[in-house]
């Protein structure tokens, strides 16, 4: 990482003076809206959004910039509005769903304190699930069958949700994921179903609704596990895999494991803000989940909000951070 250098130049810190006398504005400002990956995907397309409603919810109605600073997961943004940005609400992001975990997992490379980070909320909650596809050939049609017979899982390398997460229920539950590499991407995977070279993915239920919108409804898939921070009232009778922990422990590992989806795609501020900014930032947060043109836009996009507010990912991330060390360590490892 060679963000220490960019770190160490400068430290703004200061509140503007109007924010000293009754309620803080921006009028007159420019906020930026850091992006905290490269142009054209998800977190890039909401932050976007978000930029595009929030100026007129933030008093004195300033104008909103986006400024992409991807790198390490999301951690670069991260580390920037922890430690560089300016504590003055002229500077919010969104980031990587993991940034929070990772530096509660002690993760070097994250150089914040997650609980003290200004989080304003997130657009959307997400769910991941594991599916197969129904070819005659398929032998693993339930979260049972995975407990007794190979599933062979495509697999996109360290780090994704397609490896990570087979691998970890495979150490943590003995399902029998096998896990088929030399993929470069989820869509190659798609492909390899149809094609019958592998038999079942684990990524987001989003993704699949995009990339395929009519396996689900057209039962060319099963979908034999879900897993988030809470069931997916949208999937009813799919097994939530938090319930099958066998013990304690295994149970807070996989409550860490997936609390990532429950964070979403977050926005935040710098931490220690005065409390009129962090109120104003919040508050217009809030409104513009709220605001009937950006739901339009970000349904346009391909989503659809169900909006949390920072209260509710502070806890969550709470939570996370008092999971015991080793049960952390181990996820990390599983993870890698």
């Amino acid at each position: 990482m060679r963000t220490a250098a960019i770190f160490a130049v400068y430290l703004l810190v200061g509140v503007s003076p109007a924010f000293g006398q009754g309620e803080p504005t921006l009028a007159g400002k420019t906020v930026r809206m850091v992006i905290g990956s490269a142009p054209g995907g998800t977190y890039d397309l909401l932050g976007r959004a978000v930029a595009r409603h929030i100026g007129r919810h933030l008093p004195g109605a300033p104008s909103i910039v986006p400024q992409n600073m991807p790198g390490a997961g999301g951690l670069i943004a991260a580390n920037h509005i922890y430690n560089v940005a300016p504590k003055d609400g002229t500077t919010i992001a969104i980031s990587n769903k993991g940034v929070a975990g990772a530096a509660i997992a002690g993760v070097p490379e994250a150089r914040f304190d997650a609980m003290r980070i200004t989080w304003l909320g997130t657009p959307i909650t997400e769910t991941s699930v594991c599916f197969a596809y129904n070819s005659p050939r398929l032998q693993v049609r339930s979260i049972d069958d995975l407990y007794n017979t190979e599933l062979h899982v495509g697999s996109l390398g360290a780090g994704t949700v397609a490896t990570a997460y087979p691998r970890a229920l495979a150490a943590l539950l003995g399902l029998k994921f096998k896990l088929v590499g030399g993929y470069a991407g989820s869509n190659q995977i798609y492909l390899a179903m149809e094609r019958g070279e592998v038999e079942a993915i684990c990524e987001g239920l989003d993704g699949v609704v995009a990339k395929r919108p009519t396996w689900i409804p057209e039962k060319v898939i099963t979908l034999l596990l879900q897993g988030g921070a809470a069931p997916n009232p949208d999937l009813p009778g799919i097994p939530f895999i938090i319930d099958h922990a066998k013990t304690s422990d295994s149970r807070l590992a996989l409550e860490f494991l997936y609390a990532a989806e429950g964070i979403g795609r977050p926005f935040f501020a710098p931490p220690d803000l005065p409390t009129p900014v962090r109120a104003m930032l919040r508050s217009a947060f809030e409104r513009t989940m709220r605001d009937p043109e950006f739901v339009a836009d970000a349904k346009k996009l391909g989503f659809d909000p169900r909006p949390e507010n920072g209260d509710y990912l502070l806890a969550l991330i709470k939570r996370m951070a008092a999971t015991p060390q080793p049960i952390k360590d181990k996820v990390v490892e599983l993870t890698k």
